[in-house]
């Protein structure tokens, strides 16, 4: 990500908010550039570690990435009355009360789906 030579030119200030900037913590005595240095040349290579022995933020496990399946299955298709419905809901045409409470239901619904069938696409990377 970055290289020495580029990180080397930097004033220790601009280190300092390379380090906030990301979230980084220097190694060592915040006083010395070199403590900056270190932290930002290392953390892509920490991170691709820490993923690769499921520490932090990992893959969910093919177990639950099924049951994601299996609720987007449960979850089935619009009808045709459903997706017209949902159609003009996006239009900005509201059903009178009751039924608009039923109406934000199926788009809530709806919205799920698209979001869980996303999730389905990117872990599936």
């Amino acid at each position: 990500m970055f290289t020495r030579s580029q990180l080397e030119i930097k004033t220790l200030n601009e280190l300092r908010d390379l380090c906030r900037k990301y979230g980084i913590k220097p190694t060592g005595n915040p006083g010395y550039k070199v403590s900056y240095i270190t932290s930002l040349m290392a953390f892509p290579e920490l991170a691709i570690k820490q993923t690769k022995e499921a520490r932090g933020l990992k893959r969910p496990s093919w177990d639950k990435l099924q049951v994601m399946g299996e609720c987007l299955d449960e979850m089935g298709t619009p009808t045709d009355e459903q997706s017209a419905l949902i159609k003009a809901t996006m239009e900005g045409k509201k059903l009178p009360y009751p039924n608009r409470f039923d109406q934000e239901m199926l788009l809530a619904i709806y919205k799920a789906k698209l979001h869980l069938e996303q999730v389905i696409d990117l872990l599936h990377q």
